[in-house]
């Protein structure tokens, strides 16, 4: 960036904010703004990448107080003026230097040893250099956020249960990444720092993993509980009975069923699903009641019975009532 970039371009206004705008209103700012035109919510559009840019280099400048200092201070000295870089007097940057140390207006063209950057570079402590501000601090490129990257990874059902440790290859580089316990199917995890390098001594982008669990032929993940579906019979759900209900790990636990338990009702079973650094979710138990397909005589006598025995109870009476409302 030269000099000149810095007198026509008023980095305040690109930001939106007043000169007296403190640290953190122009990091806000900026935050904001870099948000609005970042490449990857504007992909393709020529404009939104140049705004951009110009963003970033307003911040680089006024986010660094030395910096800030020295654009300031070349603004209110340079207010107008532009580099003629000749020896005319025509009422150019030069010419205020020249009122200011007491030298002709052309003698800080960018010819011999008095030049127009060695003015400089003794006003803010660097070493003259020709093609620009030497040793000022002055940053050609912008810091930049490196670019986000998107991966997937799948997992048994036991490691999402109890966590774990995954290793990727991304980019070309090896990337550990720790699972939580209780991670769903699909779930997107965000790494912070794991994406691409940034520019500039931008900061690196993110990993965004996507989880991909391997079903469980029993069980199933909700949020820090467990789910599962557990058949009894006809007679544990009409007469009640305690059962044996299996947990995760290989345990049981006896559950009681009370009399006239309806098929789809569902147990809680405290403190049996995924211990987290949080909580520790439930065990979730839907009952069905399983209806026999091949029943012997003996069996079938006995449903008759049953039949008879219950004749006049129409388990549908209340829908029959309330379909013809």
């Amino acid at each position: 960036m030269t000099g000149q970039d810095w007198l026509e371009k008023d980095f305040y206004a690109t930001l939106g904010v007043s000169k007296d705008a403190s640290e953190q209103d122009i990091k806000k700012s900026y935050r904001k703004l870099a948000r609005k035109y970042h490449p990857d919510h504007n992909q393709g559009d020529a404009a939104s990448e140049a705004k951009f840019k110009e963003i970033g280099e307003a911040y680089a400048v006024l986010s660094d107080s030395e910096q800030r200092k020295q654009y300031d201070a070349i603004r209110s000295m340079g207010a107008g003026g532009r580099f003629t870089g000749g020896t005319g007097s025509n009422g150019g940057f030069e010419d205020v230097f020249g009122g200011m140390f007491g030298g002709g207006g052309g003698g800080y063209g960018g010819q011999g040893a008095g030049g127009f950057e060695d003015i400089l570079g003794g006003l803010f402590g660097g070493g003259g250099s020709r093609g620009g501000f030497g040793g000022a601090g002055f940053r050609a490129n912008p810091p930049q956020a490196g670019a986000d990257i998107t991966a997937a990874t799948t997992m048994s059902f036991k490691h999402a249960v109890l966590g774990t440790e995954v290793t990727l290859t991304v980019d070309g580089r090896t990337v550990k990444a720790r699972i939580p316990a209780g991670v769903q199917d699909g779930q997107k995890i965000r790494l912070p720092g794991k994406g691409r390098p940034g520019s500039g001594g931008g900061p690196a982008g993110n990993l965004i993993l996507t989880v991909k669990v391997q079903p469980h032929p029993v069980y199933s993940l909700d949020g820090a509980n467990m789910r599962m579906t557990l058949p009894i019979t006809f007679d544990e759900a009409a007469l009640g009975s305690q059962i044996d209900v299996p947990v995760y790990g290989g345990d049981t636990v006896k559950v009681k069923v009370a009399p006239g338990t309806p098929s789809g009702k569902v147990l809680r079973i405290k403190g049996r699903g995924v211990k987290t650094s949080k909580t520790t979710g439930d065990l979730l138990v839907t009952l069905n009641v399983v209806v026999p397909q091949n029943l012997s005589k003996e069996a079938k006598e006995a449903v008759e019975a049953f039949a008879a025995a219950t004749t006049g109870s129409n388990v549908r009476s209340d829908i029959l009532a309330n379909a013809k409302e």
